[in-house]
């Protein structure tokens, strides 16, 4: 039970991640995608680098990993 809710957790924080718009919320913010920004080993460059990732690379398996979870969660409630 408690490994079901921690997977929840996770998908759930990771579309948030996703959904973020990189014009209208990152950029104000000062954490907007810049290829300079890149080489940096800062904390803030590291945090620039993940949400820049996880925007581009799990787009697509989030979609299927969304509906297995909202399958899950109909049949098993």
């Amino acid at each position: 039970m408690a490994l079901w809710v921690l997977i929840k957790i996770i998908v759930l924080l990771v579309n948030a991640v996703a959904v973020l718009n990189e014009e209208r919320f990152l950029r104000r913010i000062g954490f907007g995608y810049r290829p300079e920004v890149v080489a940096e080993e800062s904390l803030k460059a590291r945090t620039i680098n993940l949400l820049h990732a996880v925007r581009t690379l799990l787009r697509i398996p989030l979609i299927f990993i969304n509906a297995f979870v909202i399958v899950l969660l109909v049949l098993f409630g």
